[in-house]
């Protein structure tokens, strides 16, 4: 007879090797409900282990060469390209990202530890001029770079690799030993990273890969044995984050309304069309989706006829068929949010040019985490839908006069990571520059739009510092002087 034992929980990794715990979490499939995995916890106890380890192990990892440290982002690198399509069903799996999408997100990941191997040969430092009055001439300065110590890396659901490998890359890159905290929806794909990691030469106590619990976690945030914390996920929570690690560096990577202007002198078809797609790919489950839509009022008509169309000619559907632009949204809570949201801004006056209540799902069955793109204009200045940050297939239109009005718009929010601007005009685009109060302005093109090798980041309820392998680095490492006469 077959055994009627569940299987056993998938381990964590503490100390580059496979633990457990009793805590353990269920992995679903965001579009049907299939169960994935068991996944094994950390404990409060485990998880003070990793830091000891990490104190432990940052002697040698100071010290390793940046050829040692090459070679390691090599190995990681070299390990990820053999098994691309391993990790690409693994995240179209556990986070519901459609199949194309995972394979493009594992794609960059290539790019951000392709990055890693060449930055970690670039942490120099500079010789400095200090006989600069009468009383320091004769000495001599240099100037050198140091990682500054343990890391803890706290990761969100929606890009499982590819957020993860913007702050494990640069930590190797570096010489920071670390803990990786992902998402309890998405662990898996972190999991399969370590497997990675395990075949290189780190020192054991290095590394760590930790689902862990809320209150763990907070622990670890405040723990001060660690010198950095980054934290990809939500304002509110990354706030008290900042907050309980108060005397370490933080990298805090949070939320956003992301804008998009479009003015007249544009191609509206294509405009349209790029904006659709940055709006509900992944179901708009990124913050730098693009949820407002700003035109020029004499383009009004024309250009939301286009991105009704654009947004039409996107499949809704299973992430793993090839074909599917826009899958599920994580789970019944996150859809059950975005309905109330659009239901209570048609309440207030909100018309649905497209989506939810305006047509039906496109599949045969009702799937709840399955959430049409939808369109709305009209949506009061109180609705969360302007305000705060949607995280899922809904964007607004709102039409402007004046381009300096839609500037003004743009920094009234809250938030402040990327925007986008469509014009020909160089002086607008330089204006918008300028004069945005934001961490990215992507001119024709969208916000939506991230490059792996630039300075990426926000400001006010946007976050913190910024990542990309070299930005990263520079929070990652110190400058220590050294004076000599």
């Amino acid at each position: 007879m077959p055994s009627s034992n569940p299987p056993a929980a998938k381990p964590f990794f503490l100390c580059g090797k496979p633990a457990t715990s009793p805590d353990e979490i269920g992995i679903n499939n965001p579009f049907n409900g299939t169960a994935l995995a068991t996944v094994s916890r950390a404990s409060p106890e485990q998880a003070d282990q990793a830091v000891a380890a990490m104190v432990n192990a940052f002697a040698e990892m100071r010290q390793r060469s940046a050829y040692d440290r090459q070679r390691t982002c090599e190995a990681v690198l070299n390990g990820l390209r053999l098994r691309q399509a391993e990790f690409a069903e693994c995240i179209c799996r556990e986070s519901g990202k459609p199949i194309k999408t995972a394979r493009a997100e594992v794609d960059r990941a290539l790019t951000t530890f392709r990055l890693a191997v060449e930055e970690s040969t670039r942490i120099g430092g500079e010789l400095l001029p200090v006989d600069i009055d009468a009383r320091s001439i004769g000495y001599h300065a240099m100037v050198g770079r140091f990682p500054i110590g343990p890391c803890l890396f706290i990761t969100p659901f929606n890009f499982p690799l590819n957020l993860v490998a913007h702050k494990v890359a640069p930590a190797l890159a570096c010489g920071c030993p670390f803990i990786v905290k992902p998402s309890d929806r998405t662990p898996l794909t972190a999991l399969l990273l370590g497997e990675l990691l395990a075949e290189t030469d780190l020192p054991p106590g290095a590394w760590h890969i930790l689902p862990c619990s809320t209150a763990a976690t907070q622990k670890l945030a405040a723990d001060p044995r660690i010198a950095l914390v980054s934290f990809t996920g939500s304002a509110e929570v990354g706030w008290k984050i900042r907050q309980a690690a108060y005397t370490k560096e933080v990298l805090l990577e949070l939320g956003n309304n992301s804008a998009v202007i479009v003015e007249p002198d544009v191609d509206l078809a294509d405009a349209a069309k790029r904006i659709a797609a940055a709006a509900f790919s992944y179901a708009g489950q990124s913050c730098i989706s693009v949820q407002r839509v700003m035109m020029h009022r004499t383009i009004e008509k024309q250009f939301t006829k286009e991105l009704i169309a654009a947004t039409h000619a996107l499949k809704l559907g299973d992430p793993a068929d090839e074909q599917t632009d826009v899958g599920p949204v994580i789970d019944q809570a996150a859809a059950d949010r975005i309905r109330g949201w659009i239901t209570e801004a048609v309440a207030s006056g909100a018309e649905v040019l497209c989506g939810i209540g305006a047509q039906p799902v496109q599949n045969a069955s009702y799937n709840p985490t399955l959430l049409p793109p939808t369109l709305l204009r009209n949506v009061p200045t109180s609705s969360p839908l302007l305000r705060q940050e949607a995280f899922g297939p809904v964007a607004i239109l709102e039409s402007y006069d004046d381009f300096d009005e839609a500037l003004s718009r743009i920094n009234a929010a809250e938030f402040g990571l990327q925007a986008g601007v469509f014009t020909h005009d160089i002086r607008r685009a330089q204006r918008a520059f300028e004069t945005l109060d934001i961490g990215g302005v992507i001119i024709n093109d969208v916000p939506t739009l991230r490059i792996d090798n630039m300075p990426y980041g926000g400001v006010k309820n946007s976050g913190l510092g910024r990542e990309g392998v070299r930005y990263a680095i520079e929070h990652m490492t110190y400058r220590k002087v050294c004076i000599w006469r």
